[in-house]
């Protein structure tokens, strides 16, 4: 097999075998990419490719200017890509095994505060079909921390209203059971029975939220609708769906909840992963002060 065939391989791994995103695999794809440019550059056989040529190659990239974030995800690729050529019995042995990655600093998340959160809810214009879904969009991305593409590909019949839960696809084709605050199920209940059926007209569809044309909602739509009325609202910082989900996980905690719960709610694999929202926020931070300061 040539270079681009055990790419391709691998790539169709990935697909079927470890049933990764559309997301996630087109991320791989774009690694994939550029390092069989390398290869091809040099006349390199993959099979044949060494630590020498690893470390060459890392150097191209960061001389072409790939941040380290950038190329950290790269080195994990292509940890990934040999260790799949070694399980195959293509290689006997990865010629990247023990190679570490950029270190990077793992930044905070950036999530929004109470009186955001609360501004952000109350910004959509409720006497607009538009307004009603997007308001609708907005509670249950607070009340149950899903990724963007979750809540676009949410259809009818992932809503358990009575039971107070969302049925959620995640990554890796993976269910899990979200639990949603009956504030939020109300507000989408309303849309459901009214600006739903003005986007369905006589059309049928069995996604949640839809677009003025009956057909679910795009990624990029949904980014642009939670910045229109984070401005609307006064929110000057950008956000983006996934600031939706980090406020979710830190208010949690925030409050007391228990890390594991929020483990299982946002779908992390991983409690490390997790950890990141276990930061102090400001409001908390004052709180103990006033509870336990003798002069609070």
């Amino acid at each position: 097999m040539d270079n681009d065939a055990l790419l391709d391989a691998f790539l169709l791994h990935l697909k079927t075998e470890r049933r990764l995103s559309g997301n996630t695999l087109a991320a791989y794809g774009a690694d994939l990419r550029r390092f069989s440019v390398f290869l091809a550059d040099r006349a390199v056989d993959a099979r044949k490719f060494t630590r020498s040529d690893f470390l060459d190659h890392l150097t191209g990239l960061r001389d072409g200017g790939l941040s380290a974030r950038s190329t950290a995800r790269h080195v994990s690729t292509l940890r990934s890509f040999f260790r799949f050529l070694v399980r195959e019995e293509v290689l006997a042995a990865s010629p990247v095994s023990g190679v570490k990655a950029p270190r990077l600093g793992r930044p905070l998340p950036k999530y929004l505060t109470l009186s955001q959160v609360d501004r952000l809810l109350a910004a959509p214009d409720g006497h607009t079909p538009e307004g009603i879904r997007d308001r609708a969009m907005l509670a249950i991305m607070y009340a149950s921390g899903l990724r963007a593409s979750e809540v676009v590909t949410l259809r009818l019949e992932n809503v358990d209203a009575n039971a107070g839960f969302l049925y959620v696809l995640g990554k890796g084709g993976k269910e899990r059971v979200v639990p949603v605050a009956d504030v939020a199920l109300t507000v989408l209940g309303e849309y459901i029975a009214s600006a739903r059926q003005t986007f369905l007209g006589k059309r049928f569809s069995s996604e949640l939220f839809l677009s003025r044309r009956g057909k679910a909602i795009t990624r990029q739509t949904l980014w642009n609708r939670i910045r229109r009325w984070a401005l609307a609202a006064g929110i000057e910082q950008r956000i983006s769906p996934h600031t939706m989900r980090h406020s979710f996980a830190s208010h949690l905690l925030a409050g007391g909840a228990d890390l594991r719960a929020v483990q299982a709610m946002l779908g992390h694999a991983d409690i490390a992963t997790t950890q990141i929202y276990t930061h102090v926020t400001p409001e908390r931070l004052r709180d103990v002060h006033r509870r336990h300061h003798p002069r609070g």
